[in-house]
């Protein structure tokens, strides 16, 4: 039988790369053919080559196929991305989806890798490109800058748990605050980078400025949301996006009943899930649109975090389509549609 396609699926950890080699014939039977362990390392990825170029057809390309596991893959994929191969990055949502439907009994990384390598031959993947360098440098700041915010609420805590003391420590006290100013002085540091690494890049800063055109969304949250998404270069679809952010609803079934309230997945990027929370809140109080989509979910469902919820997912959407589309945000877009239609 010939072969029609060649695919590598790759399961990446922290030190080490989990390769099942699959194959699919003109008869569109599928044979998952060897399975291997290499280090996630230079030396690691070319025995990987080597033993890739042993095992496969040198008459039809292969395709390498991972999930976006963090920072894990990138070394691999920019290697790969060098020799010129064929590259698909995938978000882990969807290969997680797609095990759901394999009746995979046990999920280790064997059974991992063979899912990959199985979702690479069963659908048209995109080849990979490699970040801009842009999106990398926003990616790497904002996220460094959350560290800080996140180590400051930490201090803060701890100061003002010294200052109700019945008896506080005066130098404990001093060495806090110290701390938190500190801690700010960085944070000051890294916007002002953030602002000069935009500075030059023309097109960006339109669709920054794009962005912001929406009530409560400052230059941070579209540099977060465009770092992290690396200008949502892997996302084709609002369902897709939301999904990567861990916004989509996840609901407990057994047989035909429910158990339990629905909630989001949160199997996101957290990063993402955090930028738009204080956005999420000024849209709700200064923009129409979302006040009355927030206001209509609380009336029905009595909770407040529902309402807050279904803001970020509009938020965000409303964010990829801004980007796409290169425009700006109209809050009476539906009514001026509306009344076009009518003329």
């Amino acid at each position: 039988m010939k072969v029609l396609k060649q695919v590598l699926g790759i399961d990446v950890a922290q030190k080490e790369l989990v390769v099942t080699l699959g194959k699919m014939y003109d008869d569109f039977k599928i044979e998952l053919c060897s399975y291997a362990v290499f280090k996630n390392t230079k030396k690691g990825f070319l025995e990987l080559s080597q033993w890739a170029e042993k095992l496969t057809d040198t008459e039809i390309k292969v395709r390498y196929v991972m999930e976006a596991t963090g920072v894990y893959h990138q070394k691999f994929a920019y290697y790969l991305e060098e020799k010129a191969e064929d590259v698909s990055i995938i978000l882990p949502n969807k290969i997680s989806n797609y095990m759901r439907t394999l009746e995979t009994k046990t999920v280790t990384d064997k059974t991992c890798s063979e899912a990959i390598a199985r979702f690479g031959l069963e659908r048209k993947l995109d080849n990979w490109k490699k970040p801009k360098d842009i999106y990398r440098i926003l990616k790497q700041l904002t996220r460094e800058r959350r560290q800080i915010t996140d180590e400051r609420t930490i201090v803060k805590n701890q100061l003002h748990a010294e200052e109700t003391e019945a008896i506080p420590h005066f130098k404990s006290i001093e060495r806090l605050k110290k701390r938190i100013d500190f801690l700010t002085t960085l944070e000051k540091e890294i916007k002002d980078e953030i602002k000069e690494s935009i500075k030059g890049h023309d097109e960006l800063i339109i669709d920054i400025s794009n962005i912001c055109t929406i009530p409560g969304v400052s230059i941070l949250t579209a540099a977060t949301i465009l770092g992290e998404t690396n200008g949502f270069e892997l996302i084709r679809s609002k369902k897709q996006l939301t999904s990567y952010a861990g916004l989509d609803i996840k609901e407990k079934l057994s047989g035909t009943s429910v158990k339990g309230k629905p909630t989001i997945s949160k199997r996101g990027n957290r990063f993402l899930r955090n930028c738009l929370h204080l956005p999420t809140l000024s849209t709700i109080k200064w923009d129409d649109n979302f006040r009355d989509q927030y206001a209509r979910i609380v009336a029905k469902q009595g909770i407040k975090m529902k309402g807050c919820v279904a803001v970020q997912r509009k938020l965000l959407e409303l964010i990829y389509v801004l980007y796409k589309n290169k425009t700006t945000y109209d809050k009476d877009y539906k009514k001026n549609s509306v009344q076009a239609q009518k003329a």
